[in-house]
């Protein structure tokens, strides 16, 4: 008999994980797009945020006393109601706050910031400091409402 002279089972080399199969490219790529475009997006509505504040800024910085801020800030806010509901800016007194706070998560114009906003420009004087809290209430429904595009 013949003796046969048999060798181990020799596996290949491992495949080199540089450069990565085709499909790896894809998925990178996709993963590439998405967050350009979530950068885009996010950038895009930053900059349409500081546009509105800017805005609030813009209007209340020629205004000289406390009542004329209140006059200012009521106007902002009927300008953006009407983009809500053509019909809001006629609305008067308790419809109007309940407007206001229509959608919102905590009331904002239910209590006093409510009163103050509709009779302080009125007021012959209002308090500076209700008044910085009545245009931190503002510019946040404003800010609702102008990223929620109804």
């Amino acid at each position: 008999m013949i003796a046969l002279v048999l060798r181990d089972i020799h596996q290949p080399p491992a495949p080199p994980w540089w450069p990565p199969a085709p499909g790896w490219w894809v998925v990178a790529a996709l993963l590439l797009a998405v967050a350009l475009a979530a950068f885009l997006w996010r950038r895009r509505r930053l900059r349409r945020r500081a546009r509105w504040l800017r805005l609030v800024d813009d209007s209340l910085a020629s205004a000289a006393t406390p009542a004329e801020r209140i006059a200012r800030l009521s106007e902002l806010l009927r300008r953006a109601a009407r983009r809500r509901d053509p019909r809001a800016d006629r609305l008067v007194g308790e419809a109007w706050l309940r407007f206001l706070d229509q959608g919102a998560r905590t009331p904002l114009f239910a209590g006093e910031l409510g009163e103050l906003l509709r009779e302080g420009a009125f007021r012959p004087e209002a308090d500076a400091a209700q008044v910085a809290r009545l245009e931190a209430a503002v510019r946040t429904r404003l800010l609702d409402w102008m990223e929620r595009r109804r």
